[in-house]
């Protein structure tokens, strides 16, 4: 029995999930509104070359183009689907049922018009982006975040070098380091954990993972990528400090122990031309935040088995809940949809299988590659944290000195950490960690812990800039 009778879901991204998301809250039934704020849907996993550029290769760096492209264009010809690209959710309203959502249409600096979305279920799909712990250098011309990285080469065919190092942990570290391969630069791969813990997590109860047959196909694909083309990967090392003139120069590598601290006399350094980090990501949750939605303590949206959340009316998928990839993305999107729609998921058995399995991956993905504690101890003094305001590590430990208690709010005020224009997004998760290792002498013994605190939340007024002129205006709406 189904309850998908006029159900309109607004679901909000087109990457893996929110386009997951969408099609089976169409498959059942269901009145769809998708918003994503790119020029096409696909997401940061789908991005690529512009056909304008005339590139006789164009899907040549990457993957699931195919896939993606007949999702996509069963999206946007469904008569029950209405598809908002360059649509940016700047404001996310409570109500006594499903949030609204307020949108902005058009590009940014131009004329964008106001709309007022009003469903029966949201669907929450807006991903994460990589983040990067500081280290002495890296707010220098040439450190890039991985990401970053991969998306120049993706979609602009452009190497951020010649001479790339990457580091970082994660999986992640392996596409990037194809993309750029690709191109033709010269690419060397480091891994902070410990090789033999990784394998250790992904070895321990092989069945959990009967499901992921198509991830460990693309693993074995970037393996072989990087022995084709003689990529060194090394574990249990990291860059912990980069300079140079005006740019990166070098890059100085360490060898690391089990908890990140780098290990005395293990320091090289290495010509390099650029950087590639990813210490993980952080999930874009301000939407969720707003919405009402529960966080778990690693910043994540709290979901239950049918991707719900803690407000009955929202769900959320993908790299929101968890880190998983685009495949786990697309299965948490596929369930979202459907639950959001109204539809019966208990004879879906399949379906329920993928899911268990999706959410084992997610586990063991964020067992296997944590940020550890030691990534603290690379920063000094002088090295910025917060880059937007250029407050350093030592005008952050001065400000804490002073104040009582572990009030956050008043050192951002005598420091302006966070008060930037991305208003904390690239900071936020860093400062806490500090903060609590200045306050707490928990890892003063050496002891391995799981992981950094996450970002902050933070409930703020708009979850995107948006000009004073385009606030006025929707002021004035409705009046002669």
């Amino acid at each position: 029995m189904t309850n998908t009778a006029r159900r309109h879901v607004v679901i909000i991204g087109g990457g893996p999930a929110g386009t997951a998301a969408a099609e089976s809250a169409l498959s059942a039934g269901a009145f769809v509104t998708l918003i994503d704020s790119n020029e096409t849907l696909g997401g940061q996993y789908n991005r690529r070359i512009p056909a304008a550029y005339g590139v006789r290769r164009p899907l040549s760096i990457g993957h699931g183009y195919r896939a993606a492209d007949r999702r996509a264009q069963l999206l946007t010809d469904h008569p029950r689907c209405e598809y908002l690209s360059w649509a940016t959710v700047f404001r996310i309203e409570p109500t006594t049922g499903c949030p609204a959502v307020r949108v902005l249409l058009g590009i940014e600096g131009e004329q964008r018009t106001h709309r007022l979305i009003q469903g029966d279920a949201l669907v929450l799909a807006t991903g994460a982006y990589d983040r990067v712990c500081p280290f002495p250098g890296w707010d220098l011309p040439g450190v890039y975040s991985a990401g970053a990285a991969q998306t120049l080469a993706k979609t602009q065919r452009v190497l951020v070098g010649r001479n790339v190092l990457i580091s970082g942990t994660g999986p992640f570290l392996l596409p990037v380091a194809k993309s750029l391969v690709t191109g033709g630069a010269r690419v060397r791969v480091l891994e902070a954990n410990q090789g033999r813990n990784i394998l250790r997590h992904w070895a321990a109860r092989p069945w959990e993972l009967r499901h992921s047959a198509g991830k460990a196909t693309e693993l074995a694909e970037y393996l072989a990528s990087g022995v084709r083309h003689r990529i060194p990967l090394r574990t249990g090392h990291a860059v912990v400090a980069v300079a140079g003139d005006g740019r990166v120069e070098e890059a100085t590598v360490a060898r690391l122990d089990p908890n990140w601290m780098p290990i005395p006399g293990s320091h090289t350094t290495i010509a390099v031309d650029a950087v590639a980090v990813s210490h993980g990501f952080t999930p874009q949750h301000e939407l969720a935040v707003a919405a009402g939605a529960r966080l778990t303590a690693d910043g994540f949206v709290e979901v239950d088995h049918r991707q719900r959340t803690s407000n009955e009316s929202v769900w959320a998928a993908g790299e929101l809940t968890g880190i998983g990839g685009a495949q786990v993305a697309a299965v948490e999107g596929a369930v979202a949809g459907l639950a959001a729609a109204g539809a019966d998921l208990a004879a879906r058995r399949a379906l329920a299988a993928r899911h268990r399995t999706a959410r084992q991956f997610v586990a063991r993905l964020a067992a296997a590659h944590p940020i550890r504690p030691g990534v603290l101890t690379w920063a000094r003094p002088e090295t910025v944290i917060c880059r937007c305001e250029g407050t350093t590590r030592g005008e952050l430990t001065a400000a804490w000195a002073r104040s009582t208690g572990n009030a956050y709010r008043p050192t951002k005020l005598a420091t302006r950490a966070g008060l930037g224009p991305c208003q904390g997004r690239i900071c936020a998760a860093n400062i806490a960690a500090l903060h609590r290792d200045c306050h707490d002498a928990e890892y003063a013994d050496g002891t391995a812990v799981t992981g950094l605190a996450a970002a902050t939340p933070a409930l703020r007024p708009f979850a995107a800039p948006i000009r004073l002129r385009e606030l006025a205006e929707l002021d004035t709406e409705g009046q002669p």
